[in-house]
């Protein structure tokens, strides 16, 4: 499964994955506002063997297959500063 990777210049360490390319259709609109105008980061092949620094594949791919977007946020320690 193909999917885009961006990151938020507005939210610090927050990614949001979507099925195509430059297609933030399917995404709320209240949500990239909330994110600013979105970054791209990189492509990626994803596959169930596959595995991620900070997500979970499998629910990655199926949040990509339902609503066609995931939002990765950064660890609670992560927004809280302590490392």
């Amino acid at each position: 499964m193909f999917c885009a990777i961006y990151k938020s210049p507005k939210k610090y360490d927050t990614y949001l994955y979507v099925a195509a390319r430059d297609d933030f259709s399917c995404v709320p609109e209240s949500l990239l506002k909330l994110l600013g105008q979105p970054v791209h980061v990189m492509d990626l092949e994803l596959t169930a063997e596959r595995k991620l620094a900070q997500e979970d594949i499998v629910e990655v791919m199926k949040n990509l297959q339902t609503r066609g977007w995931h939002l990765q946020m950064p660890k609670k320690e992560e927004w809280w500063g302590a490392h």
